[in-house]
């Protein structure tokens, strides 16, 4: 018989979590992760322009949109998400999406902690950091920690 381990209640108060620059461009501040719970919760902080190639992932990915303009691809269909809006895309589905407001701020949401390690190998502590984006490093990362499939190039 398997003993199941009993979790803590987490608050994280706003501004609150760990906050990493991700080399993809944004900052992340992690709500929930792989030592708080089971899941994964990042709120990302972005400015316009900020893009993503073609990807997919191994589990569902979704996003809440709670600040900004958002343009999402999932297979050859494009969405326009805005402040309150909600995606989700299931696992192995190509996908990509482009800020096209100032700034966005989101809620990215995945079921398991199964790609935090592709995640904290894409990005570096946000104290201190030059805030490079730098898709050499997001490539390395996928090829070393899994997490994430780069399928194509931006779509937009």
């Amino acid at each position: 018989m398997t003993e199941k381990t009993t979790l803590a209640p987490v608050i994280r108060r706003a501004g609150e979590g760990e906050k990493r620059w991700f080399f993809g461009g944004g900052v992340f501040t992690w709500k929930l992760g792989s030592a708080d719970e089971e899941i994964s919760l990042i709120e990302i902080d972005m400015v316009e322009g900020k893009w993503t190639p073609v990807h997919t992932h191994p589990v569902s990915e979704s996003m809440w949109v709670l600040d900004g303009q958002i343009r999402y691809r999932i297979n050859d269909d494009e969405h326009e998400l805005g402040a309150g809006d909600f995606v989700m895309v299931p696992p192995g589905v190509p996908h990509a999406f482009l800020v096209t407001s100032g700034t966005a701020k989101v809620l990215g949401i995945q079921p398991t902690c199964e790609c935090e390690p592709f995640y904290l190998g894409a990005s570096e502590p946000f104290e201190g950091s030059a805030c490079i984006v730098d898709f050499t490093r997001i490539a390395r990362s996928a090829e070393e920690n899994g997490g994430i499939e780069i399928v194509g190039p931006p779509p937009f």
